[in-house]
């Protein structure tokens, strides 16, 4: 407080000069390196007010106040772009995903360029780089023993010959009995659903009925990591940089012993699996989406993994 109250009294001429802007932007040794990221907006709408705030302004306030410190700063965002929420408003629109996402994607930007968020890169995930990285960590977690193949039951419409991803399904809630729940949640009392526990289910494509049918999954082998993980999260624990909502939730998690998890699906939007077996699978959008930092930060430069895989600095 002393030195704010210090360099008040003197003025802007004791300012340190304003650093000048680099291309790239990358990690310097001896300066403070700082990455910043906000949460990547989906790319099937407008975005509004709401979208903005949540995320992208403070993230944007931080990033000004980092570059006013002096501190080298890159600040990265995208549009999430795979999913069957961009399927399902494709097929609403008459458009291919592709092409609804290159229409949203060029709307996301403008918005962004006229509230001028100061953006070092604003990217999307439907890119090369996206599905490099990502089948590129797929690989190693295979040649590392932590995934698994199971059978899932899924919905299939015989009519129009797919299986249902969750939001291509309605039916009545099994919980609250709410007749237009979707197969991924109860939008009345906010439950979880597995799709084949709805009721009286329909393809909301054709509005068929679909059969419980059989089918091969890649699934993430989340109890072998069960150990290390709750290792590691005593230590970051210990130097207290958790809230204590996070804590819980996680610590919710681990009481009740940590499960596979599912990391494929049967669609054709998406990053495509690179295994025998499974090339007519892409990978699950949870799976897949979180990822998006990277490759975006890949696609503004090749050098992404000096962020990235730089914890010293």
């Amino acid at each position: 407080i002393a030195a704010a109250v210090d360099i008040w009294a003197q003025g802007p001429a004791a300012l340190p000069p304003p650093q000048q802007p680099r291309t790239p932007v990358l990690p310097v040794e001896g300066e403070r390196n700082v990455l910043i990221t906000s949460a990547l907006p989906y790319v099937n709408n407008v975005p509004h007010l709401g979208n903005i705030i949540g995320c992208v302004l403070s993230a944007d306030t931080f990033a000004r106040y980092c570059r006013l410190r002096n501190w080298n700063t890159l600040f990265v965002c995208g549009t999430d772009e795979y999913g069957t929420a961009t399927e399902t408003r494709a097929l609403e629109e008459g458009l291919s995903p592709q092409e609804l996402c290159d229409r949203y994607h060029a709307v996301h930007a403008d918005v962004y360029a006229w509230f001028r968020i100061s953006f070092d890169h604003f990217g999307r995930t439907t890119t090369p780089q996206q599905t490099r990285i990502a089948q590129d960590i797929f690989q190693r977690l295979l040649a590392r023993g932590f995934l698994l193949q199971d059978t899932l039951e899924q919905l299939r419409c015989e009519s129009c010959g797919r299986y249902l991803a969750d939001r291509f399904v309605e039916g009545t809630c099994p919980f609250c009995g709410y007749a237009e729940a979707r197969g991924d949640q109860c939008d009345k009392c906010g439950k979880l659903i597995n799709a084949v526990e709805l009721k009286n289910p329909q393809c909301k494509l054709c509005r068929g009925v679909p059969v419980v049918t059989p089918t091969q999954h890649l699934f993430l082998d989340l109890p072998k990591l069960e150990g290390q993980l709750e290792a590691w999260l005593e230590r970051t624990w210990a130097a207290g940089d958790w809230t204590a909502n996070a804590r819980h939730i996680t610590r919710t998690w681990l009481r009740d012993g940590l499960k596979p998890r599912c990391i494929t699906r049967d669609l054709s939007w998406g990053t495509p699996v690179p295994l025998d077996g499974f090339r007519d699978k892409v990978f699950y959008v949870w799976f897949d989406a979180p990822i998006g930092y990277l490759s975006i930060t890949a696609s503004y430069t090749d050098q992404w993994e000096r962020w990235w895989k730089n914890p010293q600095q």
